[in-house]
């Protein structure tokens, strides 16, 4: 058993070259975008944003698992070293924009999240027989994307808190915000332009603290078609939502479970205030929905 993170010395069973390419060229590419948009007082240390992987040589089964939007690889840490401790391999992608600062995340399209994904794909198939793809929140949604898109590369998916609708007036107008954007640039006033709005997070030890108008109206873009194509997703799902979630309407999680036409589905809730719901003392109740569910996929069973 070993713990792997890009950058840091390695004992134990060697990794494939290829695998230690596909590490190196992430933990490269991490740094690059950490120099290029550090912003003092925003920009987190390192370790938040940095990509890491937790390898059991010996397990057949890896969890892809992706961090919400705004945050980092390690806001998922909790629940990487709970699945590790189950016996599973895992790796944590770093979002593109993610990590780094707002003003980087600004640029970005919900593609470049998906490519992300890919990447970190690319990673864990070349060390588990099966893959299982989760994601809180943002992350959900890329999870969900990718059972969808990808049947044949995962043997199920896990959604906790996916962003199929918000709550708050600040993201219901995003998308008003964002073509007065455009309309001022053409008009080159600078004045009464507004790219980015306050985030007031559940982790300001991960998240950024300024939301970019345009990726927020990317995450409702991923979400559009995530919700349009659920139809077709054909893989084992776990869908997990908290009841009393202040940015995530609640409805978000029952009203994908619905949408989700196969029967090898199971929706658990979480009774708990805040978004974020996979880190702390809550965490342990999703964690243990995940391990119910997991369990019953690597056994075969009918969830």
């Amino acid at each position: 058993m070993q713990c792997v993170f890009p950058g840091c010395c390695m004992t134990g069973p060697v990794l494939p070259s290829q695998c230690r390419k596909l590490l190196h060229d992430e933990e490269s590419l991490f740094e690059r975008e950490y120099k290029k948009y550090f912003l003092e007082g925003e920009t987190k240390p390192g370790h938040i944003g940095a990509p890491y992987l937790l390898h059991r040589p010996e397990s057949n089964y890896g969890v892809l698992l992706i961090h919400g939007f705004m945050a980092a690889p390690h806001e998922v840490r909790e629940w990487a070293d709970h699945l590790f401790s189950k016996g599973f391999t895992v790796y944590a992608p770093r979002l593109a924009g993610h990590g780094t600062s707002a003003d980087d995340l600004a640029q970005h399209k919900y593609p470049d999240w998906i490519e992300s994904v890919e990447r970190g794909y690319g990673v864990l198939n070349l060390l588990c027989k099966d893959v299982i793809v989760a994601g809180f929140s943002t992350g959900a949604g890329l999870a969900l994307s990718q059972a969808i898109l990808h049947p044949d590369r995962y043997r199920a998916v896990v959604s906790v808190s996916a962003p199929l609708q918000f709550k708050g007036l600040s993201t219901r107008f995003s998308r008003v915000m964002e073509f007065w954007n455009r309309k001022m640039e053409a008009l080159g006033i600078t004045s009464f332009r507004k790219y980015f709005s306050p985030n007031h997070p559940d982790n300001p030890e991960i998240n950024y603290h300024r939301c970019p108008v345009h990726g927020l109206n990317q995450v409702k873009a991923l979400m559009q078609n995530v919700y349009r194509d659920l139809p077709g997703l054909s893989v084992p799902a776990l869908i997990v939502q908290g009841n009393h979630d202040p940015k995530v309407d609640p409805r978000s999680g029952p009203m994908i479970y619905e949408r989700i036409a196969g029967s090898q589905k199971l929706y658990r809730e979480i009774n708990f205030h805040c978004h974020g719901i996979v880190r702390g003392e809550i965490a342990f109740s999703v964690f243990s929905f995940v391990d119910e569910f997991l369990s019953k996929i690597i056994k075969n069973r009918d969830i």
